[in-house]
C-alpha cells in the first residue's frame, strides 16, 4: 500500500474524490485483540482486510485507555470519551464487598452520549450484536453482550431475553444462523464469530440499519491462552476476514454498497506474559485487605495486566500513606516489575477518578487479584490492559468505502477519534468529547474547501 502524507492527500486526493457518494450506512466491526500487523502484514490470512485499508485509510496505530481491556474501550469508541467521563472503567465494577462476576452490561452505566443515542435522536435506524455495554441501549435491533453469573445456567438465556424487538433472536435463528446452542456462541470456538456476522449481515440484508456495530471476540481468546503468535490466533483471525467477508457481502446484496461506510478497529493489541504479580498480597501482609466484607481498608482492583488501588475511605491518607511506603520498600527484585501510576497521570488519561493511584506492569508482567500466596508466579499465554504506551498494546483503524479518502495512512490515533468519523459520515449532531476528526480522512471535509 503507498503511503501518502495527510498534507498531501488534503491538497490533491480530496480534490479527485470531492464528488464521491456520501455515507448513509456506517458499519463498525470490533475485532477484539485487533493489532495493525493484521493489515500491515500479509503473512497474517486477512485478504478481506487488507482489500479494505488498500482502497480506503488506515493509521499505523491506535492508542487505547487505561486499563486497555475490552468495556472500557468499546465504550469509548461508541462516545468518544475516554473513561472517566463515560464511567465504565473496567469490565467489572469495583465492588467493596467482594466481586461477584458482574461486568458493566447495561447501556444505562454509561454517564455520556452514544453514536447509538445520536442515531436515535435523529430518526434514524440501528442495529448491534454482541457489542459491550448494549444491554438496553436505544438500538432498533440489538443482540446485547451479556451472560449469567451463574456458570450452570444457559448462557443464551439472557441474550434472548434481552434482544430488542422481543423476538429478534428466535428470528435470526429462522432465518440466518438455524438454532443456536450455548456452545455456538462459546469464544473456545471460531464458529462463533461465523455465527456473529451471520446475525449481522441479516440484519444489514432485512432492515439496512444507518449504523450497526459488531463484535467479534475469538483473535482475543485465543491471545489470552496462546499468546500473540499462537496456532489459534491464526485460526481466529483468518475466521474473523471470513466474517468481514459476510458483511461485505451483506452490504452488497443490500444493495447499498455504495453508500456504506466500514470500519474495522478494535480495542487493544496483546503482549506475551511469563510473570503473575499479586499486589495484593502484599496488602494483606501489612492487614489492609482482610477478607471480603466491611474488614479492609485497602485493595488493589485488578483489571488485565493492570491493578488499581481502592481505599475503603477515599479521604484515608494514612493508609495511602502506608500502601506508598510498602510499595517503596519491596525489593528491586520486585519493584522493577511495574511503575506507580500517580492521580495527576490517571487524570491525563482519564482513568477510574476513584483509584487512589494504579500499577502498570512492565512488558511480560500481570496483575493478579490473588491476595494470598506467593506475591510473583509464573504465567504464559498473552494478555492486555497495560499502559497504553506502547506499540504492542495499540489496536488498529481501516475505514474504507462511501465518504472515505483513499491512500490517507496517520501514524496513530485514538479509540477516542473514531466516534468523530462516524459522526461525520451520517451527518449526526453528536459531539465527541474527547475525540478530534483528523483532516483527510473523510471526503465530505475537502468538499467545503473546493
Amino acid at each position: 500500500m503507498k503511503r501518502f502524507t495527510v498534507t498531501v492527500l488534503l491538497s490533491l486526493i480530496g480534490v479527485f474524490n470531492c464528488f464521491g457518494q456520501a455515507a448513509k450506512h456506517v458499519i463498525i466491526i470490533s475485532i477484539d485483540g485487533f493489532r495493525p500487523e493484521f493489515y500491515k502484514d500479509p503473512s497474517w490470512p486477512m485478504p478481506n482486510l487488507r482489500k479494505l485499508a488498500g482502497g480506503g485509510v488506515y493509521a499505523d496505530g491506535v492508542r487505547g485507555v487505561f486499563p486497555s481491556v475490552t468495556y472500557p474501550s468499546h465504550t469509548t469508541i461508541i462516545t468518544g470519551a475516554m473513561p472517566a467521563r463515560h464511567g465504565i472503567y473496567y469490565n467489572s465494577p469495583f465492588e467493596p464487598g467482594g466481586q461477584t462476576g458482574r461486568w458493566y452490561w447495561e447501556e444505562s452505566l454509561i454517564k455520556t452520549e452514544t453514536l447509538w443515542d445520536a442515531v436515535h435522536k435523529a430518526g434514524l435506524t440501528s442495529g448491534s450484536v454482541s457489542w459491550p455495554v448494549s444491554v438496553g441501549a436505544p438500538i432498533d435491533y440489538n443482540i446485547p453482550e451479556v451472560w449469567p453469573l451463574d456458570k450452570n445456567a444457559d448462557r443464551l438465556a439472557p441474550i434472548r431475553q434481552q434482544a430488542t424487538p422481543k423476538g429478534l433472536f428466535e428470528e435470526i435463528e429462522l432465518n440466518a444462523t438455524g438454532k443456536l446452542v450455548p456452545d455456538d456462541l462459546n469464544s473456545d470456538y471460531m464458529s462463533t464469530d461465523e455465527n456473529g456476522s451471520r446475525m449481522a449481515a441479516y440484519l444489514i440484508k432485512k432492515h439496512k440499519p444507518n449504523l450497526l456495530t459488531l463484535h467479534l471476540y475469538c483473535v482475543d481468546h485465543a491471545a489470552h491462552g496462546e499468546g500473540r503468535y499462537g496456532e489459534h490466533v491464526s485460526a481466529a483471525v483468518a475466521t474473523a476476514d471470513r466474517a468481514i467477508g459476510n458483511v461485505m457481502e451483506a452490504i452488497e446484496k443490500a444493495g447499498i454498497k455504495d453508500s456504506t461506510a466500514i470500519i474495522i478497529t478494535g480495542d487493544h493489541g496483546f503482549v506475551d506474559i511469563h510473570t503473575s504479580l499479586a499486589p495484593n498480597v502484599w496488602l494483606a501482609g501489612k492487614g489492609l485487605v482482610g477478607s471480603n466484607g466491611p474488614n479492609w481498608k485497602a485493595k488493589f482492583h485488578t483489571s488485565g495486566a493492570a491493578a488499581f488501588l481502592m481505599l475503603k475511605d477515599k479521604g484515608n491518607k494514612r493508609t495511602l500513606s502506608q500502601v506508598r511506603a510498602m510499595l517503596e520498600s519491596l525489593p528491586d527484585s520486585q519493584r522493577k516489575l511495574f511503575r506507580v501510576v500517580e492521580r495527576a497521570e490517571l487524570d491525563k488519561i482519564g482513568a477510574d477518578p476513584e483509584a487512589a493511584l494504579a500499577l502498570a506492569p512492565v512488558k511480560g508482567v500481570a496483575m493478579s487479584a490473588a491476595a494470598e500466596g506467593e506475591p510473583i508466579r509464573p504465567a504464559k499465554g498473552g494478555t492486555h490492559g497495560f499502559f497504553p504506551d506502547f506499540d504492542e498494546i495499540q489496536t488498529g483503524f481501516v475505514g474504507s468505502g462511501a465518504g472515505f479518502n483513499k491512500g490517507v495512512v496517520l501514524p496513530v490515533m485514538g479509540l477516542e477519534d473514531i466516534a468523530p468519523v462516524v459522526a461525520e459520515l451520517l451527518d449526526l449532531p453528536f459531539k465527541a468529547i474527547d475525540g478530534v476528526l483528523y483532516p483527510g480522512l473523510l471526503i465530505q471535509e475537502t468538499k467545503s474547501a473546493l
